[in-house]
């Protein structure tokens, strides 16, 4: 029996998906471990990297980020990129079974609302233009639009950093997921520029020798990092069935601005693809205003707060036990 490769490209995306929903409950589990022992990721605490769990959790997301890179080699991106909307119906199960989370109606109705509007907008979105060589994507990447664009997520990317999450970023879930997705756009731009480097030495055509091969690597290394601590501290501190979903989009919507600007994919598309563009980022935008409504945040101890548990069974966990809290100041003695 012969496997088409549209049908090698939807096998391998759905299983990607399958991880990375996947890899956002174990990371979650081992960010609530570690919180246990030593500071949460949340407030700046990485004793999350002492977490076998967490460890796995990263293991989970490169299988799943590495059968979404092979899935592209399959099939076309129109096939497989709204498949990545599985994950956050996974992920979302996964949370409500293991992690005991919930969304109430009003947010299933903006994670529905999020996943067709990414479905709409990659279905709609231009064609890419695939580089010949490094040097080719150098030569893009430092055209003036492009330029902009980097200029302008760099600028909004210190803004959050530095200013809005140390206000901000305990009460509202985009601070942090803005910072993830806006380096994740350039983390797309680095890493496709090392896959075409990796491909073309391996035909014979080595790429080593060109210096912007390692700058690129150099801005993956960079950008990655940056977007593992803030989802981690996102995880740590909101709702995982709140948080793939508004990451899913956010990182798609940007990815897709960026590439166009950086491929002029928007040239040649007619009215109506432009439309349905317009009609999905609609879509995605009150999905997200929902979900952002209907937030939860992890439960945490506040600075002054006394909190045991009463169980009746001394071999239950605390997880299931009963808490009592008291937040009057009186309580403590100086």
């Amino acid at each position: 029996m012969v496997v088409s490769d549209n049908t090698k490209g939807l096998i391998l995306a759905v299983v990607s998906s399958a991880f990375i929903g996947a890899s956002f409950i174990l990371k979650k589990k081992g960010l609530k471990r570690a919180a246990a022992a030593g500071t949460r990721a949340g407030v700046g605490g990485y004793t999350y990297l002492l977490e076998p769990l967490w460890w796995a959790g990263m293991v989970t997301m490169i299988v799943g980020e590495a059968s979404n890179f092979v899935a592209y080699v399959y099939a076309p991106a129109v096939l497989v990129t709204p498949l990545g909307a599985l994950s956050i119906i996974i992920s979302a199960i996964l949370a409500h079974f293991l992690l005991k989370e919930r969304l109430v109606k009003m947010g299933i109705v903006g994670c529905v609302s999020c996943i067709v509007g990414s479905v709409v907008i990659v279905i709609h979105a231009p064609q890419e233009h695939t580089p010949n060589s490094v040097q080719e994507i150098w030569n893009l990447a430092t055209q003036p639009a492009f330029l902009i664009y980097v200029a302008a997520t760099l600028s909004i990317v210190l803004a959050l950093i530095l200013h809005f999450e140390p206000r901000y970023g305990q009460t509202n879930i985009l601070v942090y997921l803005a910072v993830c997705s806006l380096m994740g756009s350039l983390t797309v731009v680095s890493i496709k520029a090392i896959g075409i480097a990796i491909k073309l030495t391996l035909e014979g055509i080595s790429q080593v020798t060109y210096p912007q091969t390692w700058f690129f690597l150099s801005v993956a290394v960079i950008c990655v990092i940056t977007q593992l601590n803030y989802l981690n501290k996102a995880l740590d501190t909101f709702n995982a069935a709140i948080v793939s979903p508004i990451y899913y989009v956010m990182f798609t919507t940007l990815t897709i601005i960026a590439s166009a600007i950086m491929f002029k994919d928007w040239s040649g598309q007619n009215v109506s693809s432009i439309a349905s563009e317009i009609c999905g980022f609609i879509t995605v935008l009150s999905g997200t205003i929902i979900l952002h409504a209907t937030r939860e945040e992890e439960p945490s101890t506040a600075p002054g707060t006394l909190t045991w548990y009463v169980s009746g069974e001394s071999v239950k966990s605390v997880e299931d036990d009963h808490f009592i809290a008291l937040h009057n100041s009186d309580y403590f003695e100086p």
